[in-house]
């Protein structure tokens, strides 16, 4: 049986023109990626992202406009199924009160699971600034969009 593994995200854009990007740390294997994760059994693409904005963010969004969902095969890094995201246009419905960071992977914690997130500006932003080729084609996308 193969599997599938929807993931949602939000691309979240300051009044700075920056968007929102996510360093994480799991196991040992650190990446970079939008804010979003995983769908829950029995969860819509929306609820899905207002819960990974609430539990990662502490933060309520709107939804303003869907931007790409994957249109090319990619496996999982993590576990033997097919990743198919879906990226929406988010706006935050109060002030997000993170430490933002200035580097990447700066979490000044140690554990098996960590985060932080850091303000990219839309003019700097390199597909290397990601690492999972769905997040890659994104940024392709984006820099298509406000070029």
């Amino acid at each position: 049986m193969f599997k599938f593994n929807v993931r949602v995200y939000g691309l979240l854009i300051n009044e700075k023109n920056q968007i929102l990007l996510s360093d994480e740390e799991e196991y040992g294997f650190r990446f970079i990626k939008f804010p979003g994760g995983g769908l829950e059994y029995g969860e819509g693409l929306a609820d899905g992202l207002k819960r990974e904005f609430l539990e990662e963010c502490n933060t309520e969004v709107e939804i303003l406009d869907h931007f790409y969902t994957t249109d090319f095969f990619i496996k999982s890094a993590f576990n033997d199924s097919q990743v198919i995201s879906v990226y929406y246009i988010v706006k935050a419905l109060s002030p997000l009160e993170l430490d933002f960071k200035e580097v990447p992977y700066d979490f000044g914690a140690e554990g098996d699971i960590l985060q932080a997130f850091r303000w990219k500006s839309l003019n700097e932003l390199e597909v290397s600034d990601v690492t999972f080729p769905t997040d890659q084609r994104v940024i392709e996308l984006l820099k298509e969009k406000w070029q």
